[in-house]
């Protein structure tokens, strides 16, 4: 059997750009009446977009934080509600150089959609501080090539099988699935 391969170049749709940024923020929150306590707080209603700019990815969005507070010396309790915006600038950390076009698909996912780290009143006694913090990770999907190894002496199936190199499960799971994320960022 010949070893001689010759390389066909594939235009495919692929992973070109990768990034990570974890955030922390803190929101001001005016509520009706002055708080003697905060009773708890939550974030619900998050929703976000995501657009590629030069190098990075930035992620818009907002969320409503609820902030649940006595008042009155503890006497009364009400609940303050406000929306809130941000925008977090993610790096691409990877990037591959060989893509074909500037037109790419931006798919971002919050791994830590906004929770409430802390919520205390501000030091002006009127407000409460709440502590937020999110993490995204975006991909940038485009076109790129790769090249093929082409067989010129036909199908692999014409090979008997104990001319291939079995990989063992235990070799399977030693495999080191980074690798190539490695490679791309040098």
């Amino acid at each position: 059997m010949s070893q001689k391969f010759n390389y066909r170049e594939i235009i495919t749709k692929a992973v070109c750009g990768k990034g990570r940024k974890f955030s922390e923020a803190t929101h001001t929150i005016s509520p009706s009446h002055r708080p003697t306590s905060i009773l708890g707080c939550w974030i619900i209603n998050h929703k976000y977009s995501a657009e590629k700019k030069g190098n990075t990815v930035v992620v818009q969005g907002s969320y409503d934080i609820n902030s649940w507070f006595s008042y009155n010396k503890n006497t009364k309790t009400d609940v303050a509600t406000q929306t809130v915006t941000y925008s977090d600038a993610i790096p691409l950390t990877m990037q591959d150089s060989n893509i074909l076009s500037d037109e790419m698909d931006v798919i971002a996912r919050a791994i830590q959609q906004p929770n409430t780290l802390e919520a205390t009143i501000s030091e002006n006694g009127a407000n409460i501080d709440v502590q937020v913090e999110r993490e995204f990770v975006v991909e940038c999907i485009g076109e790129t090539k790769v090249a093929v190894a082409v067989n010129p002496d036909g199908l692999l199936e014409d090979v008997p099988a104990a001319d291939y190199d079995d990989v063992s499960d235990e070799e399977y799971e030693r495999l080191d699935p980074n690798f190539l994320h490695e490679e791309f960022d040098k």
